[in-house]
């Protein structure tokens, strides 16, 4: 199968657009940090006599509070307002100080701090991602099934942390001659997010898992175009909760296609 000139030049858009994410200010290569939050009052800041010690930035930047109900309050030491951060597992909270930016996550109820240098040289440096050469044949139009009831399943992630998600639907496609499925535990439904492990793990891709997401779902169909399956954030940085792939998305054959594993 040939891909047309039109299809080639969309998935190099598609791959800029990609490059471009990760090395913005809220992207993945400049991450200096995550910490776990508990009620009460922490300080923040890069001097050694703080509770949450950063690594750059200046010596006071703020004190956090987090009240019982998990609610977030960041007091800057220059005399900035203050600023409220109310939990959101969809779209966490975030606020930029100093050139850093603060964010509150969000994982099974508890909150942790995630903090980005936006003056990072981190993102120039990068290198760039590896793909397969362009497979149009695993650009695959799979059936999009509704699930009778709702299937809550539990899965793991980079760090060792359960979380318990939703199923609605599964996509079923053919390989070799062969019926596949894929559950999507994550995304949303016009983007639903199917996290899989396939052969080429061993040797080629990142060995956890990769991304690969929805498009064009209809009430009975899904495009799953691997070509753009992605690495997941814990590829590119140790401070990245990533989730894992259950049993029902580890392929037994390869899939050339998309991102390769990182260089370094």
């Amino acid at each position: 199968m040939t891909a047309s000139a039109e299809y080639l030049a969309a998935l190099e858009a598609w791959k800029a657009r990609r490059l471009a994410a990760l090395k913005a200010p809220d992207g993945w290569l400049n991450l200096i940090g995550r910490w776990w939050l508990a009620p009460g009052t922490v300080t923040v800041g890069s001097g050694a006599d703080n509770d949450l010690v950063l690594p750059v930035g200046p010596a006071s930047l703020g004190t956090l509070t987090q009240a019982a109900g998990g609610t977030v309050d960041f007091t800057p030491a220059d005399g900035s307002p203050a600023v409220h951060l109310e939990p959101n597992k969809k779209q966490p909270p975030k606020f930029l100080l100093h050139g850093l930016l603060l964010e509150l996550t969000t994982i099974n109820g508890e909150n942790a701090l995630r903090v980005r240098d936006t003056r990072s040289t981190a993102p120039e440096l990068f290198g760039g991602i590896d793909y397969f050469p362009p497979r149009p044949e695993w650009r695959i139009v799979a059936d999009w099934v509704a699930l009778d009831a709702p299937l809550g399943l539990t899965v793991d992630t980079s760090r060792d942390i359960p979380t318990d998600v939703e199923v609605t639907h599964k996509a079923v496609f053919r390989h070799d001659g062969q019926s596949w499925t894929l559950v999507a535990t994550h995304g949303t439904p016009e983007r639903p997010q199917f996290v899989f492990r396939d052969l080429t793990s061993r040797d080629s891709t990142y060995p956890a898992c990769r991304f690969v997401y929805g498009e064009d779902v209809t009430d009975n169909t899904v495009v799953l175009d691997f070509n753009k399956a992605i690495n997941p954030p814990c590829a590119f940085t140790d401070h990245a909760v990533c989730p894992l792939p259950p049993p029902q998305n580890v392929l037994p054959f390869r899939i050339e296609a998309g991102e390769k594993r990182l260089r370094d």
